[in-house]
């Protein structure tokens, strides 16, 4: 029989946990410890022994319990309210230049007005969403494909520098002598808070030196340290490494509101989650080429790693106005330092053929490390990059990694030759099919011309049923190979014909396995018509142009019909993509395949913010302050289906401001300007009356 915990017991137990949390928020929050480790090590192992003889006040959240729960089996998935988006990168002062005026243009700017941007570090850990469901801490989970991550809730609970309770209190300015939560608390009720869980250098010297002492594998670099510690399947191994974790980012959030980028670092440093101190508001591009340079050589004096900057739009309201381009923002952008280079050697040169037919010559390397990375392949890119480079069969050369694509050949290392290294002469006849290789004038590439080329066949249709594509779940690049072995796959098309009787006999084909290949096919059936063009492969059709092109047309046959002047008019659209998909949808082996697709039940629909009336067309809306009838994206959405635009900033050229509760900076502005300012009611009567409001009484 449990015995009643003495009050006093209780309070002191309270009392401690207080003052530990608070040391805690010190020392891994502000990098500003009060007190010595011994000190905090006398209150954590009072509290432990409270806890051990009255079992009953050993809290899940108790400083005491974040060493780890018991081991599990597998990690179940965890979905993202809101999607973990990557980042598109900058290599150099040019690309950051471009990527300013590109955001300009998207959004109507003039070149010589200067957007203000947040700069911040670029953490090489690995990517972490944090649920606070009311203020805790309920779900951790990693990355995953950006929609569905792993949950390693157990595991990063046991990290001190992550928060299990949101603190909105803040222990630099008053030291608590208990927590409480206050009844109006300024906190969300529900926040996904994202950032980086990362080893110090420190950390990860002193947790090779005791895998090596026992003889356990070591790890090439921190970040795969850290990866590996948080996907361990006994959260006490976890505990035992001593990882960190900078938050920068948000998902999906609910009772709060942000009004830009460095208002939700402030914000989530007053709340107590750690966020990178190293970070600047910048007024223009040229301050942010200024703070790249500066940590170019200041990142050398850290005790973590990172791999460059990453720069965000820092309005919130001009982020929302970018929006996206596939599963990229339009308003932030990763410049990338410079990667490691390392010398080896070169043993031989191939081609691999493209699903566009492009010929793209391969070194194959001598294997080396690269900042952790076996590699043993690099691109060579086109003929013209060997000879200006003069890259021969049996070099040493210098190679890097670089935005996570496959490595390159940076240049050659002639003081090391020989004598014996052999020159590189391009095929002629594609190493596919056999067919003589086409230069097209004014261009780089070599290409195979041959639509049947059976390696540029294979391409396309991997390319086809990719994630960003078709999003054909289980046609993995092996599976692709067997179906056109077995000549049941020539085109796209022929994936929607496949039977059960034809994919049984397969080798290593079981009924499960086969119904889940028909019901993938089966579900991409419904697909946007974006998804669709991108999975054409046409040539100069990326993920964006696709975009582009289905918000702009709208349907299929509009593309399909659309003359090169039409194309070449649309906004993004170059004279060379014109052409390229004009005279894709000309060919009539490729009308035929669509045509065949659309047979077998394939529906592009067009794109949601398509316009579908021009009840609001040449106006412009910003909306401002808390909706209650509309969610903002619903709002602007109507707005698009309109015909009409919504920004995120009040001008002289904004038609009506739609102002909800607490309307701030927005409201004022369009009252100096004498924009129209319309309630959500006013707003709502407009969508009812086909783009009118009334004047009120």
């Amino acid at each position: 029989m449990q015995t009643e915990v003495p009050q006093d017991v209780q309070l002191r137990a309270e009392e401690i946990r207080a003052n530990l949390n608070y040391h805690n928020y010190r020392y891994y929050i502000l990098d500003a410890p009060e007190v010595s480790d011994a000190a905090y090590d006398k209150l954590f192992r009072e509290l432990k022994d409270i806890e051990e003889s009255h079992p009953g006040l050993a809290i899940p959240d108790s400083p005491t319990q974040r060493v780890g729960a018991e081991a599990v089996t597998t990690f179940e998935p965890a979905p993202h309210r809101v999607p973990m988006l990557s980042l598109d990168n900058a290599f150099g002062e040019e690309d950051l230049r471009e990527w300013d005026k590109k955001i300009k243009r998207y959004i109507g700017m003039p070149e010589q007005e200067a957007i203000e941007y947040v700069a911040e570090l670029k953490i090489d850990g690995l990517s972490i969403n944090l649920t606070y469901d009311r203020g805790r801490l309920n779900c951790a989970a990693t990355r995953g494909n950006g929609l569905v991550g792993e949950d390693v809730t157990p595991n990063i609970r046991s990290i001190r520098a992550v928060l299990l309770e949101l603190r909105p209190n803040d222990p630099t300015t008053q030291r608590p002598a208990v927590q409480t939560k206050r009844p109006n608390d300024p906190t969300p009720s529900l926040l996904e808070a994202r950032g980086e869980v990362f080893l110090t250098h420190e950390e990860f010297r002193r947790i090779n030196e005791t895998n090596e002492q026992a003889g356990r594998p070591t790890f090439a670099n921190p970040r795969n340290a850290a990866a590996g510690s948080v996907r361990q399947k006994d959260p006490k191994i976890t505990a035992a490494r001593h990882l960190n974790v900078f938050l920068y980012a948000i998902g999906a959030c609910e009772g709060y509101f942000f009004e830009s980028q460095m208002d939700l670092l402030t914000t989530y440093r007053a709340w107590g989650l750690r966020t990178n101190p190293n970070v600047r508001v910048c007024k223009n591009i040229d301050e942010v080429l200024a703070f790249t340079e500066e940590w170019a050589w200041k990142k050398e004096d850290l005790n973590y790693d990172i791999d460059g900057v990453v720069v965000k739009v820092n309005s919130f309201a001009m982020q929302r106005d970018l929006g996206f381009v596939s599963r990229n923002p339009r308003w932030a952008i990763a410049f990338k330092y410079p990667a490691l280079q390392v010398q080896t050697k070169v043993e031989d040169i191939v081609v691999q053929v493209g699903m566009t037919g492009a010929i793209t010559p391969i070194a194959v390397l001598t294997p080396v490390a690269v900042a952790g990375v076996i590699v043993s392949r690099a691109t060579l890119h086109n003929e013209d990059e060997i000879r200006r480079k003069d890259v021969r069969i049996g070099d040493t050369v210098v190679i890097q990694r670089a935005g996570e694509v496959i490595p390159e050949v940076v240049e050659v290392v002639v003081s090391a030759r020989t004598g014996s290294e052999e020159p590189y002469r391009m095929p002629t006849d594609c190493p596919s099919c056999g067919m003589g290789l086409v230069k097209p004038e004014g261009e780089a590439v070599t290409r195979c011309p041959n639509p049947a080329c059976p390696e540029k066949v294979k391409q396309r249709l991997q390319h086809f049923v990719s994630r960003d594509a078709m999003d054909i779940e289980s046609l993995g690049g092996k599976r692709i190979d067997q179906l056109i072995e077995a000549g049941l796959v020539h085109d796209p098309s022929d994936f929607y014909r496949l039977t059960p009787e034809q994919l049984l006999p397969l080798e290593r084909m079981g009924e499960k396995l086969a119904g889940n290949i028909l019901a993938a096919i089966e579900k991409s059936k419904d697909c946007p018509l974006n998804r669709f063009l991108f999975a054409l492969a046409t040539r100069h059709v990326g993920e964006h142009t696709a975009e582009v092109l289905a918000d702009h047309f709208g349907t299929l046959p509009r593309v399909m019909n659309a003359t090169v002047e039409e194309l070449n008019a649309v906004f993004e659209i170059g004279l060379a993509t014109a052409e390229s998909v004009a005279e894709f949808f000309a060919d009539t082996g490729n009308q035929t395949m669509v045509e065949r697709l659309l047979a077998s039940g394939v529906q592009p629909a067009g794109s949601d913010s398509a316009p579908r009336s021009d009840r609001f067309a040449g106006m412009t809306f910003v909306f401002t302050g808390a909706l209650t009838l509309f969610t903002r994206e619903d709002a602007e959405l109507l707005v698009k289906q309109g015909g009409g635009r919504a920004s995120g900033s009040v001008s002289k050229n904004t038609s009506y401001v739609v102002a909800g509760e607490k309307a701030g900076s927005k409201l004022t502005k369009a009252q100096e300007l004498g924009v129209p300012v319309l309630t959500e009611e006013q707003f709502a009567e407009m969508i009812e009356d086909g783009g009118e409001t009334r004047d009120e009484a």
